[in-house]
C-alpha cells in the first residue's frame, strides 16, 4: 500500500469512526468507564449546605473562618487495545475481512477515549508480540494507531492469547481499560485472563464470520490452515468430518464466553456482516 492510498484509507476510517464516537459513544464511554476516583482541586469558603466533613481544619484555623476542600473526578484513564493480527483475521466471506471490522471498532473506541482526554495504547499480537505502541493522548496518536492497524505486516500467522495477556500484565502497572479484539479461535488463556482481570477492566470483542461455524459439503477439497500454512486434503463430504469441525468451532466459542465470564470480564460478539454500532452501544449502556 503506497503512502497516498494509506492516508486515504486512514482518512476514510477517521471520518466514519469519529462521527460514531462523537455522536454515539462519547457520553456512553464516559459514563461506563469512570475515572480513578476523586482528586483534591482547591479550598473555598464554607457555604450553607456544604458537607461539614469536607472542612479543611488547617486552613480554617489559619483564617479563623471555615473553608472546605473541593474535589473533582480524576477522569484521565488509559485504554489499551489488544488486537489479534494472526492469519485467521484475514478471513471474510461477506465483503469484509474480520481484520477490517476490528480496525473500525478499534478506531471508534480510540476516538471515544480521546474525547475524554484518555491515553490510548496498542498491542498487536499473533503467537508473539508483533508491535507495542505505548499509551499517549491526542488525534495524531490515534491516526498512528489506525495506520498500524491498516498497514502492519505480522511476522507470524499463529495465535497465542495467553502470551499477549502476560505481556500486558507486565507492562501495565496502573489500572487500565483493556479491549481484546480477536476471533478467539484459541484456548489455554483462562488462567492468565483471570489474573489480569483482577487489576484491569477487560472486555473481549469477538469478531467472526457466519461461514466459519460450519464446513460446507464440497467433496474432497485441498485446504490451507490460515495460521499454520499447512495444506490438507479434507473430505468435506463426510458428515463426521463436518461435525468434528463444528464441534471444534463451538468449543472455542464456549471457551471464550466461559473464560471471560468467570474472570469477571465483559464480552461482546459481532459478525462481520452485521452492524457493530448497536452492539457496542448496547454493551456500554448495560455497563454504565
Amino acid at each position: 500500500m503506497d503512502t497516498k492510498e494509506l492516508l486515504k484509507k486512514v482518512r476514510k476510517i477517521e471520518i466514519k469512526t469519529r462521527r460514531l464516537s462523537n455522536h454515539v459513544f462519547g457520553g456512553e464511554y464516559h459514563s461506563t468507564f469512570k475515572g480513578r476516583g476523586m482528586t483534591f482541586s482547591e479550598v473555598r469558603q464554607y457555604q450553607f449546605g456544604d458537607d461539614v466533613r469536607a472542612i479543611d481544619w488547617n486552613v480554617t484555623a489559619r483564617y479563623n473562618e471555615p473553608f472546605v476542600k473541593v474535589f473533582e473526578e480524576e477522569r484521565e484513564l488509559t485504554m489499551m487495545l489488544m488486537v489479534d493480527v494472526s492469519g485467521s483475521e484475514f478471513f471474510g466471506t461477506q465483503g469484509s475481512f474480520k481484520k477490517d471490522i476490528i480496525t473500525e471498532i478499534s478506531a471508534t473506541l480510540a476516538f471515544s477515549a480521546t474525547q475524554n482526554n484518555d491515553k490510548i495504547g496498542l498491542l498487536l499480537f499473533s503467537d508473539q508480540i508483533e508491535l507495542y505502541v505505548p499509551p499517549k493522548k491526542g488525534r495524531s496518536h490515534v491516526l498512528r494507531i489506525i495506520r498500524e492497524l491498516l498497514e502492519f505486516k505480522p511476522k507470524s500467522t499463529k495465535t497465542d492469547v495467553a502470551a499477549a495477556l502476560k505481556y500486558v500484565r507486565n507492562m501495565m502497572k496502573k489500572k487500565a481499560i483493556i479491549f481484546i479484539l480477536s476471533d478467539f479461535l484459541a484456548d489455554d488463556y483462562d488462567h492468565t485472563l483471570k489474573i489480569l482481570a483482577n487489576k484491569h477492566d477487560i472486555t473481549g470483542i469477538r469478531v467472526y464470520d457466519e461461514r466459519e461455524k460450519e464446513m460446507p459439503n464440497l467433496g474432497m477439497v485441498q485446504m490451507q490452515d490460515a495460521e499454520t500454512g499447512e495444506f490438507l486434503l479434507v473430505n468435506t463430504g463426510s458428515s463426521s468430518v463436518r461435525k468434528s469441525y463444528s464441534t471444534y468451532y463451538q468449543e472455542r466459542v464456549d471457551y471464550f464466553k466461559t473464560s471471560f465470564n468467570h474472570s469477571g470480564a465483559g464480552t461482546l460478539s459481532t459478525r462481520v456482516d452485521e452492524g457493530y454500532v448497536k452492539k457496542l452501544l448496547g454493551y456500554f449502556k448495560r455497563r454504565g
